[in-house]
């Protein structure tokens, strides 16, 4: 989990663009926090913000290519700059120099970060840095007013001793508070500050190259389920299946194909994971001897040895530090009876039971949410309605029952 005064900025795209200015090497830590904080951070740097920080340190913190031109070869191949000013959800100058403010005022877009603020619709923050002089000329404070009047936030700056050893307003603020600073732009979600797994769809286990046992799971439940908790602030790993479906936006998808191949991202991802979520449908048995070549039909009958899979969900139930730990069963009769016994079985937080003829490859979904007994109540019927709908209300008990299930506070 991240600091809770920075929650909100999990899952958040910042485009941190570095004017020039002393205050320039400040921006390396606030790289860090922000990243650290569950933020997407990409930087855009002018030409003078690089005297005095490497676009190379920039990447390293950032994870990105720093960009510096306007009129770049390779990404203007695909409109590059456009494509970059729809991306962020927030811009984020820092230093803003008071050259850059009188430039931003008067709409120049002469280098690629004017370019960008003028093209893109996302909120704007100013860090402003510069002599004490220069902060309070009336030309500065006008430009200020003017920009503040378009909409953009101002942080800072801050006053005490400068570079050039004069005493007074203009500092940049320090990395910390402008992380904060960022973070209070947004209202906390329902699951900011958490790491949820998700397995997602069908496995498929190999009769031969070409052949292979599976079921009709769709993966929508999990797919839609991971982009309700992106929504909501939540880290979201997503190990999926083969599906049909796009990677949702803002998640780390993890590939797999086999029982085993998701067993082993599950235990992977379960490190640092809070809530993992058990949606795939795993194949329950797999061929004891996949054939390495096409089983020729030369015979009226065919037999195949099947032997288990193994338990996803039973083995990271089973871990002596788990997360809490939500199953799905989906049954094609006595649906809650079933439910009751998997929760029991394999020592589940919570489980969403529903009829499997009724969901696979559906776009809605009923089901009903089982916990625990201990309770005057220890379910609860979803739906029937939209996957994404139905997919913002289990994460709604699901952040009910985790509050839950924390020990009390001793008095």
């Amino acid at each position: 989990m991240q600091s809770d005064s920075l929650a909100t900025l999990a899952n958040k795209r910042i485009l941190l663009g570095m004017t020039g200015g002393i205050a320039a090497y400040k921006c390396a830590e606030l790289t860090r926090l922000l990243s650290k904080a569950g933020a997407d951070v990409r930087v855009v740097m002018t030409r003078a913000a690089t005297e005095f920080i490497t676009p190379l340190t920039m990447q390293a913190l950032s994870g990105h290519r720093v960009h510096l031109d306007l009129l770049d070869v390779d990404a203007e191949a695909g409109m590059g700059h456009i494509e970059l000013a729809r991306w962020p959800d927030l811009i984020l100058v820092a230093p803003a120099s008071a050259d850059f403010l009188a430039r931003m005022v008067t709409g120049h877009a002469d280098d690629l970060l004017t370019t960008l603020l003028l093209a893109s619709k996302a909120p704007v923050a100013l860090a402003p840095a510069m002599n004490q002089g220069m902060w309070l000329n009336r030309a500065t404070q006008d430009n200020l007013a003017t920009l503040v009047s378009r909409g953009a936030h101002v942080f800072g700056p801050a006053a005490g001793s400068q570079a050039c050893g004069d005493v007074g307003p203009g500092r940049m603020l320090e990395p910390a508070e402008l992380a904060r600073l960022c973070a209070d732009l947004y209202q906390p979600g329902l699951l900011n500050g958490l790491h949820i797994t998700l397995t997602a769809g069908p496995t498929r286990e190999a009769i031969d190259p070409v052949r292979f046992i599976s079921n009709h799971s769709s993966g929508k439940m999990a797919y839609a389920l991971a982009t309700e908790a992106v929504q909501a602030g939540a880290r979201v790993t997503l190990i999926s299946g083969p599906v049909n479906l796009p990677a949702p936006d803002r998640v780390e998808l993890v590939k797999v194909t086999t029982a085993q191949e998701m067993l082993d991202a599950s235990l992977t991802a379960v490190a640092d994971t809070d809530v993992f979520i058990g949606v795939a449908a795993v194949a329950d048995y797999r061929v004891s001897e996949s054939s390495d070549h096409k089983i020729k039909k030369t015979a009226e009958t065919l037999q195949l040895t099947l032997v288990r899979n193994p338990d996803i969900i039973g083995t990271v139930a089973a871990l002596p530090e788990r997360p809490f730990v939500v199953g799905f069963a989906a049954e094609t009769r006595d649906v809650v009876e079933y439910g009751r016994d998997k929760l029991k079985r394999k020592g589940l937080d919570l489980l969403f039971a529903n009829d499997a003829t009724a969901t696979f490859n559906s776009d809605s979904i009923a089901a009903t949410a089982i916990w625990p007994a201990g309770s005057s109540e220890d379910h609860q019927e979803l739906g029937p309605a939209n996957k994404h709908l139905v997919a913002r209300q289990m994460l709604m008990l699901i952040r009910q029952r985790l509050d839950a299930n924390k020990p009390e506070t001793a008095q």
